[in-house]
């Protein structure tokens, strides 16, 4: 089974930038998608690209975040500028294979001075 792997995470200063992965296991064909929890919140829609490279992001990061795959090492970034305290969550990766909604374990941003 396909599993996926976050990675990048940790503590940012406001303003500043940060780098996130999330690498599969295996061959990925369908769209692969970003999502973060914040504490006491629902799970946040951020960004999402298929495999042909087409992109969708959510107006709450549109402008700051970039998101990006490379297909040939299976794995999907998130490019993130000009972080706020408010982009504090867990962010998770996501797909479908075989039908399956496949999650990663997350991997924690914290935005603090």
């Amino acid at each position: 089974q396909v599993q996926l792997v976050e990675s990048g995470g940790g503590l940012v200063q406001p303003g500043g930038s940060m780098r996130l992965s999330c690498a599969a296991s295996g061959r990925i064909f369908s769209i692969m998608n970003w999502h973060r929890q914040a504490p006491g919140k629902h799970r946040e829609y951020v960004a999402g690209i298929s495999r042909d490279g087409t992109t969708n992001v959510a107006d709450s990061v549109k402008g700051r975040f970039t998101i990006s795959r490379d297909n040939a090492k299976n794995t999907m970034y998130l490019q993130m500028n000009s972080l706020k305290p408010e982009d504090t969550a867990s962010y998770s990766c996501s797909t479908s294979v075989g039908g399956l909604l496949i999650w990663g374990q997350g991997t924690q941003v914290t935005v603090s001075s």
